[in-house]
């Protein structure tokens, strides 16, 4: 089986050990993963701000660049939810019925991280080790458009010396939301603290998620109330 990890723009500009514990874990499973480098990002952004024809080239290449792997694997529900739901959308309104079909073929070969690891290798315990108290955030693309479910916390569970304790209003949102947090500043801000104050409320040393944007808002917050919680993404803890 041919695999390719998807690394994501955020994660290549501001989280690149994410993309590194990605290939880290997936060659200790057996696997000699590829980074493309002609990856660029996905779209979502443009997509998501009302910019679909800025988004086609970048939908173009992407399928260019992945359309031969069996597998692609990416550390991000958000932008693994892009590729499947809105790349074949972008081809169709601009009528590349080309485009649309290699978009099917991709989306239908890409996982999120714990997508891959439980459903298509088989495997909950990866041979970890994270001996400290954690909390798992569950993103809302991930949680809503891809439907993981307690994929990752069976993955957490089987990790030596982690302690997993349930996080408050786990499925409420965080605040984030890309460009959301901008244009909404007050009322991201509001959710974002009762995101925090579950993280706190659970005595966790890590607050853990799959979306490294999720990750840096609530890491963020955390940090400029010096709690001395970190967040640490899901694919460096299971790479551990």
């Amino acid at each position: 089986m041919r695999v390719a990890v998807f690394v994501t723009c955020l994660v290549d500009a501001l989280f690149p050990e994410v993309g590194k514990a990605t290939v880290r874990l997936l060659r200790r499973l057996g696997y000699d993963v590829d980074v493309p480098m002609r990856q660029t990002c996905c779209g979502q952004l443009h997509v998501n701000t009302g910019y679909p024809g800025e988004a086609l080239p970048l939908v173009r290449n992407h399928v260019e660049t992945f359309l031969e792997y069996d597998a692609v694997v990416v550390p991000s529900g958000s932008c693994a939810a892009a590729i499947r739901h809105q790349h074949q959308d972008v081809a169709r309104q601009y009528g590349d019925g080309v485009l649309v079909e290699g978009a099917e073929l991709v989306a239908r070969h890409t996982y999120e991280l714990s997508e891959f690891l439980v459903d298509v290798l088989g495997v909950t315990d990866v041979g970890a080790s994270f001996p400290h108290r954690v909390t798992y955030h569950p993103t809302c693309h991930s949680l809503r458009l891809l439907r993981v479910g307690d994929r990752p916390l069976r993955l957490l569970r089987q990790v030596r010396g982690l302690e997993l304790v349930e996080l408050p209003d786990a499925d409420t949102c965080c605040g984030f939301g890309g460009t959301f947090a901008i244009k909404n500043a007050d009322v991201s801000t509001a959710m974002l603290a009762d995101k925090m104050a579950g993280v706190l409320a659970t005595r966790a040393e890590v607050c853990a998620a799959g979306d490294s944007s999720c990750l840096m808002h609530i890491g963020g917050g955390l940090s400029r109330l010096n709690t001395g919680v970190r967040t640490v993404h899901l694919a460096e803890i299971l790479a551990s």
